[in-house]
């Protein structure tokens, strides 16, 4: 068996633990929205046709904010069609996912439903087909207490201002596939401009400015740059968009696909930083990666169409994931916290059906994947300061990303509690990990749980939702200051101590 050692020290500190850290994402994209968060007459239904197992378990997955409508789909909307009585809301074309949308739940019904889910929204902007003046529109609706004709609108339809801080500056415009694909020129001009103006109304709104969409995109790098040179003064945040597969069965590889995220993270840190360099600023520019998850490119896994036919909610993506699929998710969310001094947002992917840790089917159950619990586990235990480990593993032989430690690690320390979260990347065989805690003063093991099962492949489904969990981790062992644990192959732990 091979061995590992990491060190754990309080003064390691990388920035406080960032709750936005653990935002998901929903766009009216196949069932995410209808018969995923939303199907009245659904035995859980409730009085505005909410499934109520599915908000219990937004609420045990340990989400705090949530980005809406898109994603691809925002930048043909229009949000009028999603506000005011429902029997008089106008059916549309799609283009993004081709698809017919009802319009039957809106920017209302997002809000109740935050509210009830007890999350942050973060509202994205059409600015693929639409503009300035429209985003001024949804802001007077959105949060102007009431005397103009918007907001007095919003309050004729029962609803007090929704108070939105958290705004996304349209979706993924360096794509070829997006509605109103713009140059990083346009772009980059057009947010500037919409982010000014909607500051004339709230000085302190935190706005994200489109970066590319992929790091594989031709302009990845020149795009960033391009478009902060133009927002740098009124933008927070630039986005990162990243999703990771093994339709080449490369596991190897997609085991280590958080070395990606790493590197990804790091240059477009790189790039907002030259630019702030360039217009010599103070300002700091933080990275809202809110896409983010597994997602296999093979999209004929649970999916109908889209053919030729425009229907209501088709399935889209739906993939049915596994241990190993948990084990990566469970390393990504590892990046992510390891970078929370310059991450402040993130999202997984989405929250229902669609690349989905929540699964759902039409009048029937709901369940949780193999994702979710990594996500549900990192989120309730992750508190304080992360902390940033020195670590001695044995490598991993990878295709895509070269000799890889096996055992990558980030922890948390707040008043006393660790919290510490580790995989093992390997395919191959156990590693034993000895990690010094002697300088956080822990003593005891408050929880240990592993994600990890004989077959990699193992899945949840409805007839089995609970294949695949998290289990207690029997091996953990504390020590005169030494926390020694065997790690199996391909597997994800969370550890908590305790002084």
């Amino acid at each position: 068996m091979t061995s590992a050692s990491l060190t754990l020290d309080p003064a390691f500190v990388v920035a406080p633990v960032n709750r936005r850290t653990f935002g998901t994402f929903v766009e009216h994209m196949g069932r995410c929205v209808y018969t995923g968060i939303y199907e009245p007459g659904h035995a859980t239904a409730d009085e505005d046709g909410f499934r109520k197992d599915v908000l219990e378990l937004t609420r045990e997955l340990g989400v705090s904010v949530v980005r809406y409508p898109g994603g691809n789909f925002v930048s043909g909307y229009r949000w009028e069609d999603g506000v005011g009585p429902r029997d008089q809301r106008p059916r549309r074309l799609d283009l993004a996912w081709h698809s017919v949308e009802t319009n039957e739940f809106g920017l209302d019904e997002f809000s109740r439903w935050c509210a009830k889910a007890g999350v942050e929204p973060m509202m994205a902007i059409n600015l693929g087909t639409r503009g300035v003046q429209e985003a001024l529109d949804l802001l007077e609706y959105t949060n102007h207490p009431d005397g103009t004709t918007l907001s007095d609108l919003r309050v004729s339809h029962g609803a007090s201002p929704y108070g939105i801080k958290l705004w996304c500056l349209g979706n993924e415009l360096d794509g070829p596939w997006q509605v109103g694909h713009k140059t990083p020129a346009e772009y980059g001009r057009l947010a500037a401009e919409t982010a000014r103006a909607m500051r004339m109304i709230e000085p302190d709104l935190q706005l994200v400015a489109c970066g590319s969409s992929s790091s594989k995109m031709p302009l990845f790098g020149t795009w960033e740059r391009d478009v902060l040179r133009e927002t740098y003064e009124f933008v927070d945040y630039i986005s990162c968009h990243a999703y990771y597969g093994n339709d080449d069965g490369d596991t190897a590889s997609f085991l280590a696909s958080a070395v990606d995220m790493d590197h990804f993270i790091d240059s477009v840190v790189a790039t907002a930083d030259h630019v702030g360099a360039e217009l010599k600023s103070s300002k700091k520019i933080s990275i809202s990666f809110d896409e983010w998850n597994v997602w296999y490119g093979d999209r004929s896994r649970r999916t109908d169409g889209p053919g030729d036919q425009w229907d209501v909610a088709p399935r889209r993506i739906e993939d049915e994931y596994n241990v190993t699929d948990a084990v990566v998710v469970g390393n990504l969310l590892i990046s992510l916290l390891r970078h929370s001094d310059r991450v402040g947002v993130a999202c997984l992917a989405q929250l229902a059906n669609v690349i989905a840790p929540i699964m759902t089917e039409p009048g029937g159950a709901a369940w949780r994947q193999p994702t979710f619990h990594p996500f549900a586990i990192t989120s309730r235990l992750a508190a304080g300061q992360v902390l940033r480990i020195e670590t001695d593993s044995p490598t991993v032989s990878t295709a895509r990303y070269g000799d890889v430690p096996a055992v990558d690690a980030v922890a948390t320390y707040d008043e006393g509690r660790v919290a510490l979260f580790a995989v093992n990347r390997s395919g191959d065989g156990p590693v034993e990990v000895t990690i010094d805690v002697s300088r956080t003063g822990a003593t005891a093991i408050d929880e240990a749980v592993i994600v990890h099962d004989d077959d990699p492949n193992a899945t949840n489904t409805a007839t089995a939702p609970d294949r695949v969990t998290a289990q207690p981790f029997e091996s953990a062992r504390l020590a005169d200051g030494k926390l020694t644990i065997t790690l199996p192959a391909i597997s994800w732990t969370a550890i908590s101590l305790t002084q």
